[in-house]
């Protein structure tokens, strides 16, 4: 069904760094014995974080519940028509499992969810949708009229848009292709150790798909996984050109730029940078640096659109950034979450992190000033993905708007606008004071950059994302 904005609490605006103090810092034991929490018992602070194997991973996540018939359409109630500059614009709800996965492209929102369907949405509606019999849908990504889906089980389903009916999608291909399993299954050298007395394919992920990035430039996919691995697949004949040993734990996101960089952020606390190189039909990737190495996971990336900055969310709750100009080089710690970051996007001065706290903080930038804007709550459950794009309406007004969708553990997505410009004067003047009484209560030093200094260290025990 369709929720009005009216029926969910509206976002608050505050000029501010740290996260709301009226957030609880700790969650109820329903949501703890729902989304498998716990306490870390390395944290200096004690604060609840995820448990070390991933909540989808868990007996009660990954039990058949919650199967409805895919394709019975939503009922819809209107869409309220004098919404205010910022706000809540509505929810998308489907009580048929957790949102994973969403991307939006044009007048197009799909979402994944473990409930096997992928879903079409079109103007806040329900256009279509496709079952791919695979469950766990973890990453969304579309290049052209082909979607790439990666899973739990490890593979990439290829799926197409029928060229007579833009709403039926069919199957198209799974990654690698079963062409490709047979000729490499041959060749003994083609088998790669992934644990202990355990081979598979070098071409096959081993774990599952946890992030997909797309090179369109190049005509490059690539597919991180909990295999420890990365690989880069060439869209316009499926064949898989290298398979990259990146970490020592699970691979939670892999981002490819423009200028044959490519980033990726694992369970091990690392951030890593790699060089692409063209070497023939095939690509060849070298490490230029180790952006950082920390006790807690790396859980979400997000490069912003000129490779200028980038971003990488933690388990710890914090946002650090790293600022390219020649180099890359330390930038400073965003901290506005009391759990753990679970997906990050940049949309022109703007930065969204989403969380396990249930909220969605927005960043702006300003030069390597980041302020918080705003905190977006309404989720009942962990913030696990979120996609932008352009208000084609306000740009027309010359307005810089964005439509922020953000998926949830609480099997909704909702649907926000988001200006680069508005701001709640009197939620600000509001949430200031609040900020003042926090900054005082937690004596944390302000960096004149804009961010914070790292105090809040202490391990979590949340890895793979």
């Amino acid at each position: 069904m369709f929720t009005e904005a009216d029926s969910i609490p509206r976002v608050k605006y505050a000029n501010m760094m740290h996260s709301d103090p009226n957030l609880s810092s700790t969650m109820t034991q329903q949501t703890e014995e729902e989304y498998g929490i716990r306490n870390s018992s390395a944290s200096a602070v004690g604060t609840g974080m995820y448990d070390r194997m991933s909540c989808e991973g868990s007996p009660m996540m990954m039990s058949p519940w919650n199967q409805a018939t895919p394709f019975t359409q939503t009922q819809w109630s209107t869409v309220e028509e004098n919404l205010p500059q910022n706000g809540l614009i509505g929810s998308l709800v489907r009580e048929e499992g957790h949102i994973y996965s969403l991307a939006a492209t044009k007048d197009l929102l799909y979402t994944g969810s473990d409930s096997k369907n992928i879903r079409v949405w079109k103007n806040l509606k329900e256009f279509s949708a496709f079952k791919c019999n695979s469950g766990l849908v973890k990453a969304i990504v579309i290049s052209g009229e082909k979607i790439f889906t990666g899973h739990q089980d490890g593979k990439i389903r290829v799926w197409k848009v029928s060229p007579k009916n833009q709403s039926l999608h069919k199957r198209s291909g799974t990654l690698p292709t079963l062409k490709d399993i047979f000729k490499a299954s041959l060749k003994p050298r083609n088998y790669v150790e992934v644990k202990k007395h355990r081979t598979a394919l070098w071409i096959k992920h081993a774990d599952a798909v946890s992030c997909l990035s797309l090179n369109d430039e190049q005509g490059l996919l690539y597919s991180a996984s909990w295999d420890r691995t990365i690989k880069v697949w060439r869209i316009a004949d499926s064949k898989c050109l290298e398979s990259i040993p990146a970490h020592d734990d699970a691979v939670n996101s892999v981002v490819s730029t423009t200028e044959a960089i490519v980033f990726s952020g694992s369970a091990d606390g690392t951030v890593k940078a790699w060089k692409r190189d063209q070497q023939g039909k095939y690509t060849k990737h070298t490490l230029m640096q180790t952006l950082t190495k920390q006790e807690s996971a790396v859980t979400a990336l997000a490069v912003s659109k000129n490779g200028a900055a980038v971003y990488f969310g933690s388990s710890d709750g914090l946002v650090n950034f790293w600022e390219r100009e020649k180099q890359l080089n330390y930038g400073g710690i965003l901290k506005g979450h009391k759990l753990a970051v679970l997906c990050l996007e940049v949309a022109g001065s703007l930065v969204f992190s989403g969380s396990a706290d249930k909220t969605i903080c927005v960043w702006k930038r300003d030069g390597n000033i980041h302020t918080c804007l705003s905190v977006l709550t309404g989720h009942t459950g962990p913030v696990k993905c979120l996609a932008v794009e352009a208000d084609r309406e306000a740009s027309e007004r010359r307005d810089k708007k964005w439509i922020v969708y953000s998926g949830s553990l609480d099997k909704s997505v909702k649907v926000w606008g988001v200006s680069e410009s508005f701001i709640d004067m009197n939620q600000m003047s509001m949430m200031q004071q609040q900020q003042q009484q926090h900054v005082i209560s937690h004596s944390e030093p302000f960096m004149s950059d804009g961010s914070f200094s790292s105090s809040a260290g202490g391990a979590s025990s949340h890895r793979r994302h």
